[in-house]
């Protein structure tokens, strides 16, 4: 019989109550909870060496950041989001895996953490960034989930990827934005998309990460 791994979120959310925008995503991979890091991990929120979340802001934002384990390229990404006032507030606090893998779909017995409450304490927050949509076990799929138990409803501003749809929370108006996610393994979904080929027709140079760059860029 398979051994069940015992997936607990690393961090804490970050940076909260000086937010504006959070960040939900939902677990880093494995190694991150074991602490048997690859070479050119970050020791932090989306620290993943093959994640492209930290490239995509780099590139946005021309922050020549380091990628290594180091104490550094931490507080480098820290202190770059406390300048922009963006938190960090993944929505799975844990699951369990049969597969030792960091695939959204294979998380099990997933226990969630209270986004809404979170949400009391980031008082200026008026957007969640969602890594990723409505497929199953991606955070604005676990984000509805949640947000049912509230009675909330949200109400859609834009059915375009990235799709924004709006909601209220103790009279506050808040927007989310699915965005691509920023994944290898969301890459050939890029690649499927007609606004994409395009693109790459006009540019044979042009990348996944070009054009996530592109989408991410106005809302961060």
């Amino acid at each position: 019989m398979s051994k069940v791994f015992h997936h607990i979120h690393p961090y804490p959310p970050f940076n909260l109550e000086n937010a504006t925008k959070l960040i939900v995503g939902t677990l880093p991979p494995p190694r991150f909870t074991s602490g048997d890091l690859k070479k050119g991990d970050v020791h932090f929120c989306y620290g993943s060496i093959d994640g492209q979340l930290w490239p995509i802001l780099n590139k946005i934002f021309d922050l020549n950041l380091s990628f290594e384990t180091t104490p550094e390229a931490i507080e480098e990404r820290k202190q770059f989001l406390r300048s922009r006032r963006i938190g960090v507030c993944d929505i799975v606090a844990s699951s369990k895996r049969i597969k030792i893998d960091a695939s959204d779909i294979g998380m099990q017995e997933v226990e969630l953490r209270d986004i809404f409450t979170y949400l009391t304490i980031a008082k200026n927050v008026d957007t969640l960034l969602f890594t990723g949509g409505n497929s199953k076990n991606g955070p604005e799929y676990f984000f509805r989930r949640k947000a049912k138990e509230y009675n909330i409803k949200l109400e859609v501003l834009s059915s375009e990827v990235p799709r924004i749809h709006q909601f209220i929370w103790e009279g506050r108006t808040i927007n989310t934005v699915s965005l691509t996610a920023p994944s290898g393994a969301a890459n050939r979904a890029v690649g499927s998309l007609d606004q994409y080929k395009k693109m790459k027709a006009i540019n044979p140079d042009f990348n996944t990460i070009d054009f996530r760059v592109l989408q991410y860029a106005p809302f961060f």
